[in-house]
């Protein structure tokens, strides 16, 4: 059985039609066709619309997997890790680490990414950059993780 992905893209001009949208074309690409892409949206840098979709997937279990894309700088509308951090049940710092420390052997300014990774009852909920090319990168690195990390979410206790 394929794992349900949810891909959900934050961007204030990518949602107003200004510019289009290339990270989720990046997302379904290093996905498919591994994983079932179950939703997709692009919104706003809106915490309250970005809390509604994640608590709306994870709480219906229709995502065990959710990919947040953008909002994880610093600047005024980078709202994404608080907005996720507020309606998750627990942290997985190592994921956002692990993105991190592979992002910053590319392009130094990954340290100041401020992504994180937790679970809201049995679904994982990962920030991304913003970026397609961060974005394609960022799947590199944990997609080797996901299959287990949903393993234990459902109840497995073997660890690989």
């Amino acid at each position: 059985m394929k794992i349900r992905v949810a891909l959900i893209v934050l961007s204030d001009r990518a949602a107003s039609g200004e510019r289009a949208d290339g990270c989720i074309a990046v997302m379904r690409e290093r996905l498919e066709p591994a994983y079932e892409v179950v939703h997709e949206s692009v919104i706003p840098d809106d915490a309250a619309a970005l809390q509604a979709q994640l608590i709306e997937l994870a709480d219906s279990a229709r995502a065990q997997v959710v990919l947040t894309s953008g909002g994880t700088g610093l600047g005024p509308r980078d709202r994404t890790p608080q907005a996720t951090q507020a309606i998750l049940d627990y942290e997985v710092p190592g994921i956002a680490d692990a993105i991190r420390a592979a992002g910053g052997a590319h392009v130094k300014s990954a340290m100041l990414s401020r992504a994180l990774a937790g679970v809201r009852h049995r679904t994982l909920i990962v920030n991304l950059p913003g970026s397609p090319k961060a974005v394609g990168e960022s799947i590199d690195v944990i997609a080797s993780v996901l299959p287990h990390a949903v393993e234990l979410l459902e109840g497995s206790t073997e660890h690989a």
